[in-house]
């Protein structure tokens, strides 16, 4: 696999970073995430805070591209997670999260936020470590995982009113707890076109 360059990659809300072979490591800080809240509470349960404050390594990609990396972490706290995000602005972004849930799973979560954000429990996960995929095709984008980097199934496929430039990189969070690193594996970011935007092939 090619070499990532990461000289051209910017941050938002800068975190620490290293750089292994094959690998990114990035320090989630405490209680970080990308989440807009549209107002609900519950009496009971942990309902996540409006926050825009995680770090996120990102690089801007025009036209269509595929994002693919194995993701893995500790799961800490709840809600910790190593994601994916391809983003317009701070109001119109998704995400995809290897995430340790509200209900003790280790699960593929996907969030779409357009002023608010949903958010979406996918498959459990045995282990510590999935591969996430991004694909966008025009304004048609899906989130896949896979646990063995050669077979990826659909996770959430959706839209979003971005235009034809994006920022696509890479999400440490740590919405409840004291934050921790997330590793990046086997990274690759290209701009190519899928042929089956659901199938992510």
């Amino acid at each position: 696999m090619k070499k990532t360059d990461f000289t051209a990659y910017k941050w938002m809300n800068e975190g620490d970073i290293r750089f292994e072979e094959n690998a990114v490591i990035i320090s989630a800080t405490p209680n970080s995430d990308f989440f807009c809240n549209n107002g609900a509470i519950a009496e009971e349960g942990l309902t996540p805070e409006s926050l825009t404050n995680a770090p996120f390594f990102y690089t801007e990609v025009t036209g269509d591209f595929v994002l693919r990396v194995k993701v893995s972490h500790d799961f800490r706290d709840t809600y910790d997670s190593s994601s994916i995000m391809v983003m317009q602005d701070l109001n119109v972004w998704a995400k995809a999260c290897f995430e340790l849930t509200d209900f003790d799973t280790r699960a593929v979560v996907s969030v779409v936020t357009n002023q608010t954000s949903d958010d979406a429990n996918g498959c459990n996960i045995d282990g510590k470590e999935v591969w996430l995929q991004a694909a966008r095709s025009g304004n048609a984008f899906a989130f896949h995982y896979s646990t063995d980097g050669v077979r990826f199934d659909m996770m959430r496929f959706f839209t979003l009113p971005a235009g034809e430039t994006v920022k696509v990189g890479l999400l440490a969070q740590a919405p409840t707890g004291e934050g921790g690193e997330r590793r990046y594996e086997q990274y690759s970011l290209e701009s190519r076109t899928v042929k089956n935007i659901r199938a992510g092939e």
